[in-house]
């Protein structure tokens, strides 16, 4: 099998620069601008295939894209150092947890402690 393997990556290697020699890859979308990586650490490993192309295929639960926003939204949250953008990111979350139980989804994974966003919100206004 290894044989054909390497046969394969040849025949495709060859394709690849035939169609660069004919200028079909020069006009991609994206082309010049560095690739948007995914963070997929959260998936289990032998899951990140499945979960991969059920996205691309667009068969991803919309209460699972709102997770993985707000979880995104949380990330920004922790690093941008503008007060105006974490604010910005606090209402993001709320409006995404709110679309979520909206839809009889459980939000208590997300929960801040009590009193801590106002708390925060007082700190980034002074």
């Amino acid at each position: 099998m290894r044989g054909m393997s390497t046969g394969i990556d040849r025949i495709i290697e060859e394709r690849i620069q035939t169609a660069m020699k004919e200028g079909k890859l020069s006009d991609l979308p994206g082309h010049g601008k560095p690739l948007e990586m995914e963070d997929d650490s959260g998936v289990p490993e032998d899951l990140r295939m499945a979960h991969k192309i059920l996205k691309n295929a667009g068969c991803v639960p919309k209460e699972l894209d709102d997770h993985v926003k707000i979880r995104q939204t949380e990330d920004l949250l922790k690093t941008t150092p503008s007060a105006t953008e974490k604010i910005r990111a606090m209402k993001r979350i709320a409006i995404l947890k709110t679309r979520l139980m909206k839809r009889g989804h459980h939000t208590s994974i997300f929960d801040i402690p009590e009193g801590y966003e106002e708390e925060l919100i007082s700190h980034l206004e002074k």
